[in-house]
């Protein structure tokens, strides 16, 4: 037991830089004091004295603003840094050396008996603010980022993020009509968090990749005219767009006119 408690203490100032010594850990962090009160609600609760387990519960809730139902089956050295409203459900696994900070709940989607919480696997970090549920996997280190909405699995060593999250990958190359768009405009249009789940860097990208399909099917019907002997002009090189072209269009710069509303004022 002695050597449980050791571990908590420091997987805690492995975790937190802000941990100074043992004296303040020991009765200052609530995210510990809630693992030790599951521990004792925990056994309670598989010995079925289901009632009491659940006063312990609640007593924990009381003084640490942290709910972990004694059901839940937590590993070790599992660390809830801040941890103010974190919720954990009764069918809930959590594995070996993970993470969650203040705000996450590990919740059902289903009022239905049996498996209906999250499990993490080990070395998995759960961002402040989210939300994962479901009975999903959340796989060996893992990351969830702060108030994504987790409803189904995440594989190992992967981060996932967004409503609802999506899974980001590494960044893939970027595509030659990205880079020859990004050369003329004279900034890196690819480079606009192209691993985000972010709506807005999605409609850039295909606007990106729509402006350069236009460029090559006018180029192809350019050169069929002139090879039918039609004199299209204009054979000079178009003018590059430059970054000095597109000053002054910052969001910041922009003014919205008054409304006009009609009838008599």
């Amino acid at each position: 037991m002695f050597q449980r408690l050791r571990e908590d203490i420091q997987c805690v100032f492995e975790r937190d830089p802000a941990a100074r010594n043992s004296f303040e850990v020991l009765t200052a962090y609530p995210g510990l004091h809630a693992v030790w009160f599951h521990r004792a609600a925990h056994g309670l609760w598989r010995i079925r004295l289901r009632w009491l387990a659940r006063v312990v519960g609640n007593l924990s809730r009381l003084l640490t603003g942290i709910e972990i139902h004694p059901g839940a089956r937590i590993g070790r050295r599992f660390f809830i840094d801040h941890g103010m409203g974190v919720v954990i459900g009764e069918t809930a696994e959590i594995g070996d050396d993970c993470t969650i900070y203040h705000q996450v709940t590990l919740g059902g989607t289903t009022w239905n008996k049996g498996k209906r919480h999250p499990t993490l696997d080990d070395g998995v970090v759960v961002g402040a603010g989210a939300k994962i549920l479901g009975p999903v996997r959340i796989g060996a280190r893992a990351r969830v980022g702060s108030n994504a909405v987790v409803l189904r699995d995440v594989p190992a060593d992967a981060t996932a993020a967004g409503i609802p999250a999506r899974i980001l990958g590494p960044r893939p190359e970027p595509n030659h009509r990205f880079k020859a768009m990004a050369d003329r405009m004279g900034f890196d249009a690819y480079g606009l968090t192209r691993d985000m789940p972010d709506p807005v860097a999605n409609a850039i990208h295909r606007i990106v990749d729509h402006m350069h399909e236009i460029d090559e099917r006018m180029e192809r019907a350019c050169t069929a005219l002139k090879n039918a002997g039609i004199d299209i002009g204009g054979d000079g090189e178009m003018h590059p767009i430059s970054r000095g072209d597109l000053e002054g269009l910052e969001p910041e710069s922009c003014e919205i006119p008054p409304h006009k509303t009609s009838g008599n004022n």
